[in-house]
């Protein structure tokens, strides 16, 4: 196999997705214990990280390649649905079931409520499967972006050992994950860290209120390697951005959210691809918090579509003139 060739002058991105999962999702009058809840129309999508990631690009009008690891009858569902978005991708063949993720719209109160299954267990040889496709495919100068949550079995240091094989073709690699395996990511050195306040502060053991003690921390890993970037996300109260050139601060836009599932995803998409193409990080930046705005206002696990995220970049653009 060979590696992702770079296309229209953008460097070339692939996606690393060790435990994806279908998506469902639903909405019911309201969430009651011990009842049988009688639901509206379901929805499914291939959900997790590194495929979600991809599943961006492709609609913000980039190419990349996602590797996932699939098996049983769900992972044969998940490849259809790959398929039919039409994103460029590779499974990898394991002998346990795909997971499945459910996400529960509760339309009277407006509440949603997400279950977030673990996966299924990889032997060694399926794991070093997925580790060695992904060598053989890592794009030289290009970036590598493996995101998500581990499965049972998988060592905490997969990330960092991505980390280390992209370094060694040349690659960026970026890292969405949280806990150990983010830590064995960080310890290794990557391109670029995508935590959430929740997963910052796991990390640092500490509570960090205020903006002052979120800056120092992301300073902080930029300062001692773990990243040269640490895009800090932080829901509505927009995200930060720290690097070697300093920090930058970016409130989201005012949208109509319905549901937040995938806007991580989508902020991380959105800034890869414009960094691929060329763009300064400050423009990059601006692109995924308007991607991750974009998502929110689509419901249940629908992803940001093209016209609103392009939109919301000029809006973001224009406020800081």
């Amino acid at each position: 196999m060979e590696a992702l060739q770079p296309t229209g002058g953008a460097k070339p991105i692939l996606t690393v997705t060790v435990n994806p999962a279908l998506d469902v999702s639903t909405s019911t009058e309201r969430v009651i214990s011990g009842h049988k809840l009688r639901c509206g129309a379901s929805r499914l999508d291939p959900g997790g990280g590194g495929l979600n990631v991809a599943r961006v690009i492709q609609r913000l009008g980039g190419q990349t390649l996602a590797i996932y690891a699939a098996g049983g009858p769900t992972g044969d569902a998940y490849r259809r649905l790959v398929e039919a978005e039409r994103v460029p991708a590779l499974a990898i063949p394991i002998r346990g079931h795909t997971r499945q993720n459910f996400t529960v719209d509760e339309t009277r109160t407006g509440k949603q409520f997400r279950f977030v299954l673990e996966g299924p267990e990889l032997t060694e040889e399926e794991w070093r499967a997925c580790l060695a496709r992904v060598d053989e495919s890592i794009p030289e100068g290009g970036y590598v972006v493996a995101s998500g949550s581990l499965p049972p079995m998988v060592p905490e240091d997969f990330y960092a050992r991505v980390a280390r094989l992209s370094r060694q073709h040349g690659a960026r690699c970026v890292v969405d994950a949280s806990g150990p395996p983010l830590a064995a990511a960080m310890a290794e050195g990557v391109f670029l860290i995508k935590p959430s306040l929740r997963e910052l502060e796991t990390h640092f053991g500490a509570s960090l209120p205020s903006e002052q003690g979120q800056i120092e921390a992301v300073s902080a890993l930029v300062a001692d390697g773990s990243a040269e970037c640490v895009a800090l996300t932080l829901g509505g109260a927009g995200a930060v951005l720290a690097s070697k050139a300093g920090i930058i601060r970016m409130k989201v836009p005012v949208v109509n959210v319905i549901s937040t599932v995938g806007a991580g995803d989508s902020f991380l998409g959105a800034f890869v691809l414009r960094l691929a193409q060329g763009h300064p990080l400050e423009t990059a930046f601006r692109a995924a918090v308007a991607a991750g705005s974009a998502t929110a206002m689509t419901p249940a696990t629908e992803l940001c579509h093209r016209g609103d995220v392009e939109r919301l970049e000029a809006e973001l653009a224009s406020a800081v003139l």
